[in-house]
């Protein structure tokens, strides 16, 4: 498991080093922060650690708004290129117009045959897992399942989907869209999905690209839309399913919970979103002068929500440096808040419950066979590679 920092340098750590967070677990960081500076000014930009004051910010977006992007490093850069367009960067009424949009294509009857899908993929996938002895859980069964899932929502083909895999995969690697292979990746997947919006057009589906091109958007509204839906949908589900199988490999009495008692899938579904946290911050610039947790943000100010920190905060959650199958309640913030919860939660928490009830129905020890990596990255928290044998 990742070391935390020396304790001596908690207060010198470059929260923006991609290598601190492959590195290091920050458990002990965001535990001082939350004590002594919980609404902390670096150089550029604050952090906000607290459950309160996280949920404070997303709820207000007028004052702290999302336009010019949700990621640190792109906040500290200038702006987000779909910033207006795409609906996590989006505010005011064009966002409650997308989300509009978008809302029937994550509804029930959408989901239903998905989930469907996600049982019997989960199914096969952790079969044939077993069958070849185990190997990278990343790679063979977390990655898969979410990926597969999107596509279905999406509209992808089947003939089109493993090239589709691949090039989500690849356009992943990079930390915040700064890796070159990642670039070539993320250009080949919007010209594909520009290729699936004009055979939208003339042959529309049930599916959520046909709900974008028959809408009031331009082709670039469309396109941006559909990367984000592809990579985040991916992201929160793989990530928490790689980092929950994790967890019960290495906390053998709450696998042993969970075995005994399939009532507890849905609350251990719930305590691996806040164990997890694969988003580990969202940002947010103020926009005009305000105050949180007694300091003066000033207009143009950029913040760090440590969604991280907030989902371990003693004030909300008892014992929340404890892995625990039966937690409730279980605020936790992984979906984020008001106007930008996720769309795709339902969806996530499906995943993650079908993986959860297939290793109840069909595994009894999941044991680690080699060294776990971790994701350089300031924004994606979580496994990179996972090497498991499940018996």
């Amino acid at each position: 498991m990742r070391p935390p920092p020396d304790p001596a340098a908690l207060d010198d750590l470059d929260l923006l080093d991609p290598r601190l967070h492959a590195v290091h677990d920050l458990t002990p960081l965001w535990r001082r922060l939350r004590a002594t500076d919980p609404v902390r000014r670096h150089d550029r930009f604050w952090s906000v650690t607290r459950h309160a004051d996280v949920l404070r910010v997303v709820r207000d977006p007028d004052t702290y708004t999302s336009l010019r992007g949700n990621m640190l490093r792109t906040l500290l850069r200038g702006h987000d290129p779909g910033a207006g367009r795409m609906i996590v960067v989006t505010d005011g009424p064009r966002h409650a117009v997308l989300r509009r949009l978008l809302t029937p294509g994550f509804g029930p009857r959408a989901l239903g045959p998905v989930t469907r899908s996600i049982t019997e993929a989960t199914k096969d996938l952790l079969a044939a897992f077993v069958a070849g002895g185990g190997g990278d859980f990343v790679g063979q069964v977390a990655a898969q399942v979410p990926l597969r899932a999107i596509c279905e929502l999406l509209g992808v083909p089947e003939r089109d989907r493993q090239r589709v895999l691949e090039l989500t995969a690849q356009a992943m690697l990079g930390e915040e869209e700064a890796d070159l292979s990642a670039r070539i990746a993320q250009s080949e997947i919007l010209l594909y999905y520009t290729r699936l919006a004009a055979e939208r057009q003339t042959s529309p589906g049930d599916d959520v690209i046909s709900l974008l091109v028959s809408a009031d958007l331009t082709e670039e509204e469309v396109l941006l839309n559909c990367y984000n839906l592809i990579i985040g949908g991916d992201e929160t589900a793989r990530l928490a399913m790689a980092g929950g199988l994790l967890a019960l490999a290495t906390h053998d009495a709450q696998w042993a919970r969970l075995r005994g008692d399939p009532a507890l899938v849905a609350p251990a579904t719930e305590e691996i979103l806040r164990w997890t946290t694969p988003a580990a911050h969202v940002g947010r610039v103020a926009t005009r002068t305000a105050e949180l947790g007694g300091r003066r943000i000033e207009a143009g100010d950029v913040l760090a929500l440590w969604t991280a920190s907030a989902n371990r905060d003693e004030t909300v959650f008892d014992d929340p440096d404890r892995f625990d199958v039966a937690r409730q309640p279980n605020r936790h913030l992984t979906f984020g808040h008001g106007p930008h919860f996720c769309l795709g939660a339902q969806l996530a928490r499906a995943e993650i419950q079908a993986l959860l009830s297939e290793l109840r129905a069909t595994v009894s020890r999941i044991e680690l066979t080699g060294p776990v990596t971790w994701l350089p990255s300031s924004f994606v928290n979580g496994v990179v590679t996972l090497p498991v044998a499940l018996t």
